[in-house]
């Protein structure tokens, strides 16, 4: 028996089995069995890598990003790796996920995943032979303290290593571990078995990213999702280089200031508002936009280049009676950051060509949407009834607050008696949608796999900084491929606003009770059933795109060949589900492959596809505690891109194909 417990993997087996069986004679219940299936917490692993253990590899292991690596720094060689750690359906234990991508036909699977993961994971069947390329789902040992600590800390034990040991190393008493994990007898511990040390801050120090090896080239992650953990510290700069750019900040900050303060002086927001009574002896208000340019909605870029014609600058008033909304008619927060450009009637009249079907470039959720070159400037125009003012206010409210890369602009708005216009950046390449679902028929070129991927990223960016990075925290509750559009570089950028909601702190969750809204086959099953609107509604709405962006196809599917009036209509997300229960990897995608785009021509790698379905798996679980949070998300897509540029990378030398993949990216 003694010897079985000297391996590793035999000695973690023995304990999963221990753990199952909910034993409490050996391990405590405290870390191990969870009751509160909510609940999630921060924990770390203990992990000591091998010579052949790059960066980019050990992130891929653990599906984690630079900055939730640190290093010990006593000389023993190990990371810690940050995990969200939680309850998982079936099991009282608190665990993590990740997947495993075999590089080998030698040998059985499990023993592989034993021996790269020195016994922080676990894989129930134990007789699978290992084969190159698949991808499998791994559960990693982890634990939640009670309140205690403020973490806990996966340690697999080693030769040598004793409960006095690991106290000095790690600074903490042995009480503490014994506790933790119930050791009666501290010269009792198993060699291969894996136990845990509270800690009350994170372990190590930050990994030293430029002692890395160079990671395969991949568009930089936004700055909301970079740590200043990641900075080495250890750099040394020569005091008078410090001075001198201290000098430099100080000056460049002045001119900044002046400039700034002789803007605002030369009106640079300024408006002149005529009033008039019209026939029935009613004020109306004739609005003019002066020469100055004016700025975007917050964002410091100019709109350049040609302005309103001489008689309107002059102040002379214009055929067309045109009513502003005030701030106070729109709520006082609206404007609290930053001030929208104002636009006449005349001029969103005249650049739309009186609003033709020529200039049309679709209808949205609520009104229509026309191209316009609004003073030289290529501008999307939101054409809306007004009575659509709600709609219009709540655009008003988030994308004058709210800047990103990743979501698409608020230039300024418009209005006139009847009608409401918001102006909007032009995306060139149109939504993700058009793309997807039959582009050929709509004049577009199939998009690649690493442009989907990248897409996919794009969004999902945008959305982590609503749900988790502005000021106040927003749900957009109408996520999908229409409102996902795509710039003349293929980037993506998420749009229409108007269902977007602010959510607040209720409890543990971020919760807004509110009326159904949205489009179907994208809405979560507890939106539907109790209007709950949280951010992991828009996760389950973002789980949906990732089924169309892997299948090309629509979010509701009619039944094909029916003679009824009323085919039968299933969501996409129903038929990918039933579809991954009979593909449990990598190694068994026949029946995954027939709901792969067609469009690719088979011209992806099958280990980044699987992985790709699986996270939008985990999107639309009908539990929305179990799906994971946008970052999570930002942190696998990240993972699959690098693995795809790894993929397209050898393929380089087939021209034909590496052209066709690099097309638009």
């Amino acid at each position: 028996m003694m010897l079985l417990l000297q391996k590793p993997h035999w000695g973690l087996l023995l304990l999963f089995l221990l753990f199952q069986l909910h034993s409490s004679t050996c391990y405590p219940t405290e870390p191990m069995n969870c009751t509160d299936t909510s609940r999630v917490c921060t924990s770390f692993m203990a992990f000591k890598p091998g010579p052949n253990h790059t960066l980019a590899l050990i992130q891929s292991m653990f599906d984690v990003l630079p900055g939730d690596i640190t290093v010990e720094g006593t000389g023993w060689g190990y990371m810690f790796i940050r995990k969200n750690c939680s309850c998982a359906a079936g099991i009282k234990n608190y665990v993590s996920n990740t997947t495993f991508t075999v590089k080998s036909n030698e040998g059985l699977l499990y023993d592989m995943v034993m021996d790269a993961y020195d016994g922080l994971a676990f894989l129930p069947n134990t007789t699978r032979m290992a084969r190159n390329g698949a991808v499998v789902s791994l559960t990693l040992f982890c634990g939640c303290s009670s309140g205690l600590w403020n973490y806990l800390v996966s340690y697999v034990m080693r030769d040598g290593d004793s409960v006095e040991s690991l106290a000095s190393r790690f600074g903490v008493s042995m009480d503490s571990i014994e506790s933790v994990n119930g050791i009666g007898n501290p010269d009792n511990v198993t060699v291969g078995s894996l136990y845990y040390i509270p800690l009350d801050s994170v372990p190590g120090d930050p990994y030293p990213l430029n002692n890395a090896a160079p990671p395969v080239p991949v568009p930089s992650p936004s700055f909301d999702n970079f740590s200043a953990d990641q900075v080495n510290h250890k750099a040394h700069v020569p005091y008078g280089w410090i001075v001198g750019g201290l000098g430099v900040a100080l000056v460049l900050i002045i001119l900044t200031v002046i400039l700034c303060v002789c803007l605002r002086s030369s009106n640079c927001f300024a408006d002149t508002r005529t009033h008039e009574k019209d026939a029935e002896g009613k004020v109306s208000h004739k609005f003019h936009i002066l020469r100055n340019p004016s700025f975007f909605c917050g964002s410091g870029r100019y709109i350049c280049g040609k302005h309103v014609d001489k008689k309107q600058t002059d102040g002379e008033s214009s055929n067309h009676t045109i009513t502003i909304p005030k701030a106070s008619t729109l709520g006082p927060d609206v404007f609290d950051m930053d001030k929208p450009v104002v636009f006449t009637y005349e001029e969103i009249f005249s650049t739309t060509d009186g609003f033709s079907d020529t200039s049309l470039l679709g209808h949205g959720t609520y009104g229509s949407v026309y191209y316009s070159l609004l003073r030289d400037q290529e501008v999307a125009i939101k054409r809306m009834t007004a009575t659509k003012t709600k709609e219009f206010m709540s655009e008003m409210k988030v994308l004058c607050k709210v800047h990103h890369a990743n979501l698409v602009e608020l230039i300024g708005y418009a209005a006139s008696h009847e009608e409401l216009f918001l102006v909007y950046e032009y995306a060139q390449k149109g939504s993700l949608k058009s793309h997807l679902h039959d582009p050929q028929n709509k004049g577009h070129s199939p998009l690649s796999w690493i442009m989907r991927v990248q897409i996919a990223l794009d969004a999902a960016r945008g959305l982590e900084y609503i749900h988790e990075h502005t000021k106040t925290h927003y749900v957009h509750r109408d996520i999908k491929t229409s409102n996902i559009l795509l710039d003349a570089s293929f980037r993506a950028k998420i749009s229409d606003f108007g269902l977007a909601k602010l959510v607040g702190k209720a409890n543990e969750g971020e919760i807004s009770t509110t009326k159904v809204v949205g489009t179907y086959g994208y809405l979560a099953p507890e939106y539907l059933s109790d209007g709950l609107a949280t951010t992991k509604s828009d996760v389950y709405a973002f789980g949906v795109v990732l089924f169309e962006i892997i299948s090309g196809k629509d979010a509701i599917i009619r039944s094909e060949g029916t003679m009824s009036k009323n085919p039968d209509r299933r969501s996409l997300a129903s038929i990918m589900l039933g579809v991954l229960r009979n593909s449990p990897d990598s190694m068994s995608m026949s029946s995954l492959r027939e709901y792969i785009d067609p469009n690719m021509m088979d011209l992806y790698p099958h280990d980044c596809v699987f992985k790709l379905a699986m996270l939008a798996k985990q999107c639309v679980d009908e539990d929305p505690i179990l799906r994971p949070d946008m970052r999570q998300v930002v942190i696998s897509l990240s993972q699959i891109l690098l693995s795809s540029v790894e993929w397209e990378a050898t393929l380089a030398g087939n021209s034909q194909v590496f052209s066709g993949l690099v097309q638009g990216r």
